[in-house]
């Protein structure tokens, strides 16, 4: 993703290419979601949602608490292949190893290749890797995070390291463990409700100062989805959701497309790391989503007390296992399981 712009104004969500029917559908969802997972309050009140994640309801209750540490495990894995930059043998290794882990959980699993252009003019292979559950039933939920990692570590201190890749625990590893491992518990624990699993490619490829050479894999995906006339209710993208300072405040361009669904997130989300305010503006690969006509929310970690706006270790060697924390990808991970819990009501 792209370096944060700052912006302190809010936007309702622009949904206007929905017609009548689907937005009187999204605001009944939207409804249930609010009164499933509790009302708003700041991450340390007592009566607040965010006070324990897992008693916003009974149903909510009676699954599983989400597995920070075996989602720690999958970041690792994804890790020990070395940087997933597009075009490499590290890539290819992991592309083959998040497939076969996706089949394990889901109904179907779809690797879809295709060609994109680099903001370098250069033509690159993608996969964007699909797992499927579910297939069958009509409402839908769209996650996402991308498995690429970044070639250039452009923004590390020392510049010796500019022209070496990004290991990515963070910035990668963190958002798919999240969503394997989410699918291993729903494997487990199962739902109703149809859920669609992409881990997308080529994200971090991007150059400054060029917002389409971001999120490639996605820009194709929207072009070409999985599923002819694809239409979730709505998207969560993950995007560096490891860190244990993590600061998950509601991001701009998500509340700018779909400002309701993104409270109803924070809603459901609880823990230390979820931030009752609006952030910044990221151009990410919910921004693409969003373009298109699904309304997607980004959790991404944002930081006001930095000078890029996100953690310190971003685009950097140092983007290793060790600034990764089990409590965190816990605390992303059970606000996903509690917003699923909420749509089968």
């Amino acid at each position: 993703m792209s370096y944060p712009h700052q912006s302190g104004e809010r936007h309702i969500a622009s949904l206007f290419f929905l017609d009548d029917m689907k937005m009187t559908l999204l605001y009944i969802i939207l409804a249930t979601m609010i009164t499933a997972c509790g009302s708003t309050g700041n991450s340390a009140s007592s009566e607040s949602v965010a006070a324990d994640p897992t008693s916003t309801t009974s149903q909510v209750a009676s699954r599983a608490a989400f597995d920070g540490q075996a989602a720690l495990a999958l970041a690792r894995q994804q890790c020990d292949f070395g940087p997933r930059v597009p075009a490499t043998p590290a890539h290819a290794k992991c592309a083959e190893w998040l497939t076969s882990t996706l089949k394990a959980s889901c109904d179907t699993v779809i690797v879809q290749q295709g060609n994109v252009t680099t903001g370098q003019g250069k033509k690159l292979g993608i996969k964007n890797i699909i797992g499927v559950i579910n297939p069958d039933a009509s409402q839908r939920l769209l996650l996402l995070a991308h498995w690429d990692t970044r070639p250039w570590a452009d923004n590390d201190p020392d510049k010796a390291n500019h022209t070496k890749p990004v290991m990515g625990a963070n910035d990668g590893a963190s958002g798919v463990a999240v969503l394997l491992q989410l699918a291993r518990q729903l494997k487990t624990d199962s739902t109703k409700l149809g859920i669609d699993i992409v881990l997308v490619d080529a994200e971090d490829m991007g150059i400054t100062d060029d917002e389409e050479s971001w999120g490639l894999g996605t820009q194709y995906w929207t072009q070409h989805p999985h599923v002819a006339g694809y239409k979730p209710l709505f998207g969560i993208l993950l995007d560096m959701v490891g860190a244990p300072d993590a600061r998950f405040s509601r991001e701009y361009y998500s509340m700018y497309y779909a400002s309701g669904f993104t409270d109803a997130v924070w809603r459901c989300a609880g823990g230390e790391h979820f931030i009752q305010a609006d952030g910044g503006a990221v151009t990410d690969d919910h921004v693409f989503i969003n373009r298109a006509g699904i309304p997607c929310v980004d959790i991404i970690d944002m930081r006001t007390d930095s000078e890029t706006g996100f953690c310190p270790v971003w685009h950097t060697v140092d983007d290793t296992m060790e600034h990764i924390s089990p409590a965190t990808l816990a605390e992303v991970g059970q606000a996903l399981l509690n917003v699923i819990a909420s749509l089968e009501q």
